[in-house]
């Protein structure tokens, strides 16, 4: 079924219209937002450093500071659409929106800054300084509160792209799960079309979404999308169509508006491992290697070293508190130690406040063995009779962990990475689980911020090793801001 080209055209602008209403709801409104944002920074920026009654200061060029302003707003608002930071497919999940916020606000200050040197204009540092930290920060912020209700929508289907999902059975279903299994990216599958595929491997494969066909023919794909009306097709791997068909039908949806998104089968691999070549035509995706080592190494160890030392220093009088409340307890002592295994299969002593009473480990094999919990990793016990009083309160906020800033401080643990393990838990690892011990443990995880002890084990080993495998210094910032939220919610806290 081909379309002449008086009715694609028609059919464009219709689906321009009518699907097209929340990316345009959201565009505007995040345009209205940087404009007061951006406003806001520059028009403090004047008032702080020149007065709302001066163009500029003694001694200063000719530059008029008000006219140097207006070009500003105008220039930064037009740097964060260049940068594509209001496009739909970057909205509501990862990090790739500040991202684009970030790169556009540093090359646009870093041009004022190559321009009035270049030209000799004397532009008054503390404006510029003023300006630009208090706009970033701004946007960013903005952009997180907007990023907030567009995932509360989106995890109630609205404000997110149908996609109709064409692939092998078992792909299909695989990305038909993690699609919605992160709501907040804005991808609802609502059909599958399985070409060449039988009805008892379809079966199998456990697909959740209707199936609107298992014909290979071309007609018969494109009436299936049609039929469903999505906003976007995925086409994952193994699916079985001729390249020339995928070729013809990127061309017949992009003359319908509608997206199309191909899903390789690389599960749990993060952008900045991926990297696309165009040979012959083809492009080729390369995945990298991970490697903590280097400058990425001295990076996360810098960061961790300033970031607990500041904790150590302002958190040392709810140190005091915490530990006096402990020692009162039952008088006994106030640190709790225990040998946990660490990077590369090192063991360490781990700090904690004492939340257990005196000689708890004695009594760990019998309640293990009650449980029937003892033969897999993540040993927890179900309402532990051994924690005290105040014990619930320090495990409940995470206060107990605390002292693992010092840890940090020593090097034996990172204020990011998977949870460090006793020996006999690690003794418990297969292969996959063993690339936890390939970077150091940390207070806080992927898996601490997505359910705590709540999350089974297979769950908590493929957060860490994603974790393991796309390691970057906003990946850690991020979790750490999370962590606060977790702790708060006391979400699945033991």
């Amino acid at each position: 079924m081909i379309l002449t080209a008086r009715e694609q055209r028609w059919g464009k602008l219709g689906r321009k219209i009518i699907k097209g209403s929340w990316r345009r709801k959201y565009a505007q409104r995040l345009g209205f937002l940087d404009a007061g944002i951006i406003i806001w920074a520059v028009a403090g920026a004047y008032g702080v450093r020149f007065g709302f009654t001066e163009n500029g200061v003694a001694g200063a060029s000719d530059l008029d500071y008000a006219t140097l302003s207006v070009i500003l707003v105008i220039a930064w608002w037009l740097m964060l659409g260049v940068w594509g930071s209001r496009e739909p497919r970057v909205l509501g999940s990862g990090s790739e929106e500040y991202r684009r916020v970030l790169s556009s606000s540093l090359w646009l200050f870093g041009l004022v800054a190559i321009v009035s040197y270049a030209v000799r204009i004397d532009t008054a540092r503390g404006f510029v300084g003023l300006a630009f930290p208090a706009g970033l920060v701004g946007l960013l912020v903005g952009r997180w509160l907007v990023r907030q209700h567009l995932s509360i929508e989106r995890k109630f289907g609205k404000s997110s792209s149908k996609v109709l999902i064409i692939g092998g059975p078992y792909s299909a279903a695989h990305l038909a799960t993690s699609l919605r299994s992160v709501p907040s990216a804005g991808y609802t599958p609502v059909a599958a079309h399985l070409p060449g595929a039988t009805a008892s491997v379809t079966t199998l494969a456990g697909l959740d979404v209707p199936v609107s066909g298992v014909s290979t023919e071309f007609d018969s794909i494109l009436e299936a999308i049609l039929s469903a009306d999505v906003d976007a097709v995925a086409i994952s791997a193994g699916v079985n169509l001729h390249p020339q068909d995928l070729r013809r039908l990127g061309w017949e949806l992009a003359a319908r508006d509608i997206g199309m998104i191909l899903a390789p089968a690389l599960t749990d691999v993060a952008g900045p491992r991926i990297h696309t070549q165009p040979v012959a035509g083809l492009p080729l995706i390369h995945v990298s290697t991970p490697k903590l080592t280097g400058g990425k190494k001295a990076t996360k160890r810098t960061f961790d070293v300033m970031v607990a030392g500041v904790l150590v220093i302002v958190l040392s009088p709810v140190f005091l508190i915490l530990a006096l409340l402990v020692r009162l307890t039952d008088h006994g002592p106030v640190f709790y130690r225990q040998d946990r295994i660490g990077i590369r299969g090192s063991t360490f002593s781990m700090l904690k406040f004492r939340s257990m009473r005196v000689d708890a480990d004695a009594e760990l094999e019998a309640l293990l063995h009650a449980q029937g919990s003892s033969d897999t990793p993540l040993f927890k016990i179900d309402n532990d009779p051994r924690i005290t009083p105040i014990g619930r309160i320090l495990r409940k906020y995470s206060l107990d962990e605390l002292p693992q800033l010092l840890n940090v401080l020593e090097g034996s643990m990172s204020l990011v990475g998977p949870r460090p393990q006793r020996e006999g838990e690690v003794a418990l690892y297969d292969d996959a689980a063993h690339r936890r011990l390939y970077v150091s443990p940390g207070m806080s995880g992927l898996w601490q911020v997505s359910g705590r002890s709540n999350l089974s084990w297979e769950e908590s080993i493929r957060l860490d090793l994603y974790y393991v495998e796309n390691w970057s210094l906003m990946g850690d910032i991020i979790i750490l801001f999370k962590t606060f939220k977790a702790v708060f919610k006391s979400t699945g806290a033991v």
